[in-house]
């Protein structure tokens, strides 16, 4: 391990590693429920495909609705507090499924009351959690810290599809979401355990001011920002057309492939070493090649592996679907950690909530509308003809990385606090030379 990581600092940093072994654990159990609660629907209430993408459209409408304001809260809450409630309540949320199903009381209005409930614990969750690990490691610890839980986060995309599809077989869909609840318990007392204290967010003299006040200014540094813009333009667009594609491809490989949740389970696992070696190489391919290409050659290849998906044939489609997991999974881990890093970097840490909410709000804003998308195009077009559109779209979002210069020329990512102003120099840096031991 310590020739991905030279420092080798986080190993011996007991409150990271409670931070990492919380979120190991809550990234298994939620692949399990992103198999089993879009099978619950399918299988268990037999929705269609248009019910089936609404699902994953109430699931991520919270990021639309809540994901700025929460930015203000992560900015003057303590931010471990808020990670601690998101995780019992979607633990809590979570356990109605199985129950209700035991009492033959399951219906498809609770799924989406679940998913639409989760959702906003998640919202809460994720950007505090992007806003948490900066004020608890160095940070010249921080790409280190982002590369150790993209690892595990991929290493669970990998067997945990796997184990919900064994599970779905063994104990069905409800129960399996069991697995997840009890998962975000752990996570949570995890967290708890974590003993570094956080400082109290700073007041600024003469008072806070209102809440609209602090989102225009996170939404302006975003806006405003040559590095920030593009990066939500793309993975906006890209997330939108990706879940036009997410939405319908559980209905399509179930009934138009005729796949298995135990199949569909081992392709999203084989898929998913992908990210793995994508989590072990993003540094090294960062330093070799510098993060304004790395950034453009990832964007390209996750936005092409899409087309392999309607190209698989139904006679025997495992290749082709494998082949596009892998490609894409790889390619947004090493995306997911340049650019995570690059923002956690640049942006100072009293605007670091507001910033993150804006940017989760600009590009998971996004995944609502492609889910809806997707399933009025399936119910329009037909399914594979909508999965071409959701690869085109895919590749055509790499334009807003590729036509920005400030990303095509960024080098190194900075180590200093810099606002807008200061990026003019971090973007003049060229990327680092290319030699055999980088």
């Amino acid at each position: 391990m310590r020739a991905f990581w030279p420092s080798g600092g986080l190993w011996r940093h007991t409150d990271f590693l409670k931070l990492w072994s919380a979120e190991t654990i809550s990234q298994f159990g939620t692949q399990v429920s992103q198999l089993a609660l879009p099978f619950v629907a399918i299988v268990v209430l037999d929705a269609s495909p248009f019910a089936v993408a609404a699902l994953g459209t109430v699931e991520f409408l919270p990021f639309l609705l809540f994901t700025l304001p929460a930015g203000v809260w992560v900015d003057r809450l303590p931010r471990r507090a808020i990670l601690i409630v998101a995780d019992y309540g979607r633990a809590l949320l979570l356990f109605t499924v199985p129950i209700a199903y035991a009492f033959d009381a399951l219906t498809l209005a609770q799924l989406f009351v679940v998913g639409f409930l989760v959702g906003t614990f998640t919202v809460l969750f994720d950007v505090s959690y992007q806003s948490y690990l900066p004020s608890l490691v160095e940070r010249g610890q921080i790409i280190e810290g982002n590369s150790k839980l993209e690892v595990s986060r991929t290493t669970a995309q990998i067997s945990g599809p796997g184990v919900a599809g064994g599970l779905i077989g063994l104990i069905t869909a409800p129960y399996a979401v069991l697995v997840d609840a009890i998962s975000f318990l752990a996570s949570g007392a995890f967290l708890t355990a974590i003993r570094k204290q956080e400082e109290k967010p700073a007041v600024p003299e003469g008072g806070r001011p209102r809440v609209r006040t602090e989102l225009w200014e996170g939404l302006q540094y975003v806006v405003r920002h040559p590095l920030l813009r593009p990066q939500a333009m793309c993975t906006g667009t890209s997330n939108f057309f990706s879940n036009v594609t997410f939405s319908i491809f559980l209905v399509y490989a179930v009934r138009t492939l005729d796949l298995s949740a135990e199949e569909v389970g081992l392709i999203f696992t084989l898929g998913g070493l992908g990210g793995l070696l994508g989590a072990l190489v993003s540094q090294r391919l960062t330093r070799r090649f510098g993060v304004g290409r790395t950034t453009i050659a990832m964007t390209f290849l996750f936005g092409s592996a899409g087309f392999l998906v309607p190209l698989a044939p139904k006679d025997f489609p495992y290749p082709y679907l494998v082949a596009s997991f892998l490609i894409s999974s790889f390619a947004i881990v090493v995306y997911n950690i340049t650019q995570v890093s690059l923002r956690q970097a640049i942006a100072p840490q009293r605007i670091q909530g507001r910033m993150n909410a804006v940017m989760r709000f600009l590009v998971w804003g996004t995944i609502p509308l492609g889910s809806l998308t997707g399933g009025v195009l399936a119910s329009t077009i037909g399914l594979r003809e909508t999965l071409f559109v959701g690869a085109a779209g895919g590749l055509l979002s790499t334009l807003p990385i590729v036509l920005s210069r400030a990303q095509r020329t960024l080098g190194e990512i900075p180590e200093l606090e810099l606002g807008a102003r200061g990026v003019r120099d971090i973007a003049a840096v060229p990327p680092a030379p290319v030699t055999p031991d980088a």
